[in-house]
C-alpha cells in the first residue's frame, strides 16, 4: 500500500517517492479483521460501510484518496493484525490518524445521516487509537435504542491549507447545471460543523465562476483550484453515476485530496422551465386564509373564471391561454394569482413587449370592445347589483328551501360570482376613480360604529347592517370576526369580536330593501360588496346542505363541488369521506413563487439590484414614523408594516402615520381607504417585514413608493 507521500492529488499515480516503507500487503496479511482500502472487498458497503466503500471505489478509479484501512462491521477482534496496520499507516505512531465512522446506513442515496456518528481527529499513539476505535463503535447506538452496523475507517490526518465541500449540483437552488463550492482556511471539519462560515462559489459545469460570496479577507481558493474542484466533481459524478457531496482539502504543497464522497440527498425542488410566476397579490385581500377543498371550488374557481373573462375582453392574453391556464389557483389551500397574466410584474423581455407579437386582429377587437364597454360599464354594474339584491330579497331562508331549490341556489351563486368578479375587475381597470369616493370598507366601519352605538349586539350586526361583511373574509365555519373597536378608540390589529353568522334576519345577508339603505358606492365598490354577500349566502346554503346530508361543517368542507351537488341530487357520499383529513396548516405564501413537482412552493429569488425594490405608492403624501407590526403598544407615529393588505386592518388606518405592505394592489380596499384618509401608503415593498423590524424609523413616500430608513433625529 502506498503512503500519503507516495500518492499525488488529482488522481496522479505515476511518480513515486519511496521512503523505505513496506507497502501494505493484501488483506490476508492482516486477517479478516482489517481490510486495506486498495482491496476489492473494501468497496462492499455491507462489509466496510458506505463511507469507506465510496472512498475505495474512488481510489480504484484514480481519484485522489488518502490511503487507509477499514475495520469491518462485526469483525472479530484481532489485536495483532490491527496493531500491524496501525503501525504501518502511522509510521510507528509518529503520524497522526483520523478514525471515522463508516456505517452502511450513512452516505446512501436515501439518507446521508451526516454527523450522526462519531469521528475522532488527530489520534496519536496505540492506546489513543484503540480508544478512538471504541468511541466510533459506541456511536453506533442510536438515541431510539437501535444499533447501526458500524465499520471503522482509518486514514492519515492531513493538515489542509484550505478545505471544504463541493456539490456536483447546486442543492440550494435545485440546479443540476451548477456546482456549489464552499471553502474555509484549514480542514473541512470546521465548515461542516458550522463553526466557520465558508466562502461560496457557484460554478458552471466547466468550472467557470458564475457567482461568489466571500467574507472579509477574500476567497481562500484560486481560480485554478476552483477548476480542479470542478474537474473532481465531474469525475466523481462519472464514477458514482450522479452528482456527489464531496469533502476536500488542499495540502500545503497544493495537492487536492478527496476526504469523502456521498450522493446529494437533499436537492431543493426546482420548478420546471417556464413554470408560472404566482403570488397572493390582490387575491389575498379577498381570500386571505387557508381554504378547504369546497371553499376553493366555491370562491377561487368563480374568481378565476371572472378574471379570465375580464382579461379576454381587454385583450390582455390569448383566449386559448386563458382557457387552459387558470388566472387564480391555490397552493397549500391558499389563493394565488398568475402575476404575469394580471400584469403585476413586468414582462421577461421588455423589448419583446415593445414589439407586441399579439395578432393585430385580437388587439383591434379588444380595443373595440373596451371602447364600447367603458361608457356602458356603470350601467351594467348597477343592473347586476340590482339583480343580486332582488334575488337576495326574494330568497327564503335556506331551511325553507326544498333540496332541489337549495342545489339550484348554490349553482346560481357560483354563476353570479363569475359575473361579479368580471365586472369588478373591469370597473377597477377602466373606470376613473372619483376623488374622495366612498369605499365599502369605509361604509362598513361607519355602520359598525353606529350599530354598536345603538346597542346592537355583534352577533346581530351582520343582519341589521350587512355592509359590515366588507370587513371580513368568507369561511364555511361561519364565524364572522368583527373588529373589536372602531374609530379613534381602535385597540389593535388582533382585537376582534366573533359573531355567529348563522343568526341573521332571514338566513342570508339582507340587501338594502330590508334595512336602512347602503350609502351610495362607486360601481367597483358596490360590486365588491355584493361578492361578499353572495359568498356569505353560500356559507348559509352549504351549512344547510351539510345538515341534510348528516355532516358537520368540517366534514362538508372536505367535499369537492361535484361531490356535493351529486349528493344533494341523491347520489351516495364518497366512500372515503370519513377517512379524509383537513389539510395541515400551511404557511403564508411568498410574495412571488413558482410551483415544482408535487405542488411544492419555490419562492422566487429577486434579481433586483440593491436599492431597487418594485414598491408602488398608492396614496399620495410623505410621512416619517416608527415601524409597528400591529402587536403590542402602538407608537404615536406608527407606520404599519405588513405582508398583505388584509381588510381586517381597516380600523387601524385612522390612527396610522403610514402603511407599507409587501404585496397588494393600488385598487384594494385598504389602498383606496388610505387615499380617503390622506394616509401615505406603499405596496409591493419586497421583504418589508424582515427588512423593517418594529421600532425602525422610516420615511414613506406614497407618491413615488419610496420606503427608506430615517436618518434624522
Amino acid at each position: 500500500m502506498t503512503t500519503i507521500d507516495e500518492r499525488h492529488g488529482d488522481g496522479a499515480r505515476g511518480r513515486e517517492e519511496p521512503r523505505g516503507e513496506v507497502a501494505l500487503s493484501p488483506v490476508e496479511a492482516y486477517g479478516p479483521a482489517v481490510i486495506a482500502l486498495e482491496q476489492p472487498t473494501a468497496a462492499l458497503p455491507r462489509l466496510t460501510g458506505s463511507k469507506a466503500a465510496n472512498l475505495a471505489r474512488a481510489a480504484r478509479a484514480g481519484l485522489p484518496v488518502l490511503p487507509g484501512f477499514v475495520i469491518p462491521s462485526r469483525a472479530g477482534d484481532d489485536p495483532v493484525a490491527l496493531r500491524e496496520a496501525w503501525q504501518r499507516l502511522s509510521y510507528g505512531g509518529t503520524r497522526p490518524l483520523v478514525v471515522r465512522s463508516s456505517s452502511p446506513q450513512e452516505d446512501t442515496e436515501e439518507s446521508s445521516l451526516a454527523g450522526q456518528f462519531d469521528s475522532v481527529l488527530d489520534v496519536r499513539g496505540w492506546r489513543d487509537f484503540r480508544t478512538a476505535v471504541q468511541t466510533v463503535l459506541d456511536s453506533a447506538h442510536r438515541p431510539d435504542g437501535s444499533t447501526a452496523p458500524m465499520a471503522v475507517l482509518v486514514q492519515p490526518m492531513l493538515t489542509a491549507r484550505v478545505g471544504g465541500v463541493v456539490f456536483g449540483s447546486d442543492p440550494v437552488e435545485g440546479r443540476a447545471d451548477r456546482m456549489l463550492v464552499s471553502a474555509v482556511r484549514g480542514g473541512p471539519d470546521s465548515l461542516v460543523s458550522g463553526a466557520q462560515t465558508g466562502t461560496d462559489h457557484w460554478l458552471s459545469r466547466s468550472g467557470r465562476v458564475r457567482r461568489a460570496q466571500a467574507p472579509e479577507g477574500g476567497s481562500p481558493l484560486t481560480r485554478t483550484e476552483l477548476f480542479r474542484l470542478a474537474r473532481l466533481a465531474r469525475q466523481a459524478r462519472q464514477v458514482f453515476g450522479g452528482p456527489q457531496d464531496i469533502e476536500f482539502g488542499f495540502d500545503e504543497d497544493g495537492r487536492l485530496w478527496l476526504f469523502q464522497s456521498r450522493p446529494i440527498t437533499a436537492m431543493a425542488p426546482r420548478p420546471a422551465r417556464g413554470a408560472r410566476l404566482l403570488g397572493p397579490g390582490p387575491v389575498a385581500e379577498t381570500l386571505p386564509g387557508q381554504l378547504e377543498p369546497l371553499e376553493e371550488d366555491l370562491w377561487v374557481a368563480p374568481m378565476s373564471r371572472g378574471l379570465a373573462a375580464a382579461l379576454d375582453i381587454g385583450g390582455s392574453a390569448p383566449r386559448r391561454l386563458l382557457r387552459t391556464t387558470p388566472v387564480v389557483t391555490t397552493a397549500g389551500g391558499r389563493a394565488a394569482a398568475d402575476l404575469r397574466l394580471l400584469g403585476a410584474v413586468p414582462p421577461r423581455h421588455r423589448w419583446l413587449a415593445l414589439l407586441n407579437p399579439a395578432p393585430g386582429a385580437r388587439r383591434l377587437g379588444a380595443a373595440w370592445r373596451v371602447g364600447r364597454l367603458t361608457p356602458a360599464l356603470p350601467g351594467l354594474a348597477t343592473d347586476l347589483t340590482a339583480d343580486v339584491d332582488r334575488h337576495l330579497t326574494q330568497l327564503p331562508p335556506p331551511a325553507a328551501l326544498p333540496t332541489p331549490d337549495l342545489t339550484a341556489e348554490l349553482r346560481w351563486t357560483r354563476a353570479v360570482l363569475v359575473s361579479l368578479h368580471a365586472q369588478e375587475a373591469l370597473s377597477g381597470a377602466l373606470l376613473p376613480e372619483q376623488a374622495k369616493a366612498r369605499t365599502a370598507a369605509g361604509a362598513a366601519l361607519t355602520a359598525l360604529a353606529a350599530a354598536r352605538a345603538r346597542g346592537v349586539p355583534d352577533d346581530r350586526v351582520a343582519a341589521t347592517d350587512p355592509v359590515v361583511l366588507a370587513l371580513t373574509a368568507p369561511s364555511l365555519r361561519g364565524n364572522i370576526r368583527l373588529p373589536g373597536q372602531v374609530g379613534p378608540a381602535g385597540s389593535g390589529i388582533n382585537a376582534y369580536t366573533t359573531a355567529d353568522s348563522r343568526v341573521t334576519a332571514n338566513g342570508h345577508p339582507a340587501p338594502e330593501t330590508t334595512r336602512p339603505a347602503t350609502p351610495h358606492l362607486p360601481p367597483r365598490e358596490a360590486l365588491r360588496l355584493r361578492i361578499r354577500w353572495v359568498q356569505e349566502l353560500q356559507v348559509r346554503l352549504v351549512r344547510e346542505a351539510a345538515r341534510r346530508l348528516g355532516l358537520d361543517v368540517e366534514r362538508v368542507g372536505l367535499l369537492r363541488w361535484p361531490e356535493l351537488t351529486a349528493a344533494l341530487d341523491g347520489a351516495a357520499l364518497p366512500a372515503d369521506l370519513h377517512d379524509r383529513v383537513p389539510q395541515a396548516q400551511s404557511p403564508p405564501l411568498p410574495d412571488a413563487f413558482r410551483l415544482a413537482d408535487g405542488g411544492v412552493v419555490v419562492a422566487e429569488r429577486s434579481g433586483r439590484r440593491r436599492g431597487e425594490d418594485g414598491a408602488r405608492g398608492v396614496s399620495a403624501g410623505r410621512a416619517v414614523g416608527t415601524v409597528w407590526d400591529g402587536t403590542g403598544t402602538r407608537p404615536p407615529d406608527a407606520v404599519l408594516v405588513v405582508r398583505t393588505l388584509d381588510p381586517a386592518l381597516a380600523p387601524l388606518l385612522p390612527r396610522l402615520t403610514g402603511l407599507v405592505a409587501q404585496t397588494g394592489s393600488p385598487l384594494s380596499h385598504l389602498a383606496v381607504l388610505a387615499r380617503e384618509l390622506g394616509l401615505p401608503a406603499v405596496v409591493g415593498a419586497t421583504d418589508a417585514v424582515r427588512r423593517f423590524p418594529p421600532g425602525t424609523r422610516l420615511t414613506v413616500d406614497g407618491t413615488t413608493g419610496g420606503v427608506d430608513t430615517w436618518e434624522g433625529p
